[in-house]
């Protein structure tokens, strides 16, 4: 058996006895070809982005269920047959792969004590030492540079 979700839009025009009769309908007709509901959501009326078949607002349902796969042209023909279901997609659910945990790159300083002013938790910041240089001698080693 293959796990599937059912989403399906209501007409409007129903009362919400009515509607949550059809909801059971559904459900039934998918328990009579030894289906397996895993989850219903409560209906929702929502007003629709565009009419469909002439109606601008439903109630939106959705259920998890386990079935055969012979027996899922089945549940369609029923839910096309019914008129006051405006519109209905089943998609096969596919288990998701648990992903691995990521690892992290732990900073340098972890553990130690917190970094102060003369300390850097980074390498490349380092100080390096201050010399004064005349600038005779800054002359001296253009001209050997350049060669002149």
């Amino acid at each position: 058996m293959q796990t599937y979700e059912l989403v399906y839009i209501i007409s409007s025009e129903l009362n919400s006895a009515e509607v949550e009769q059809k909801a059971k309908e559904i459900e039934s007709a998918i328990q009579a070809k030894e289906g397996v509901i895993l989850r219903s959501e409560k209906l929702t009326a929502q007003t629709l982005a565009y009419p469909i078949k002439g109606k601008s607002s439903g109630y939106f349902g959705l259920l998890d269920m386990q079935i055969a796969q012979n027996h899922v042209k089945d549940i369609k023909e029923v839910l096309e047959k019914d008129g006051k279901i405006l519109r209905h997609f089943i998609i096969v659910k596919k288990p998701f792969k648990e992903l691995k945990e990521r690892r992290t790159r732990k900073p340098e300083f972890a553990g130690a004590a917190t970094p102060t002013q003369s300390q850097s938790p980074f390498k490349h910041e380092e100080q390096a030492e201050v010399k004064e240089v005349s600038t005779e001698d800054l002359n001296k080693k253009l001209d050997e540079i350049l060669g002149e």
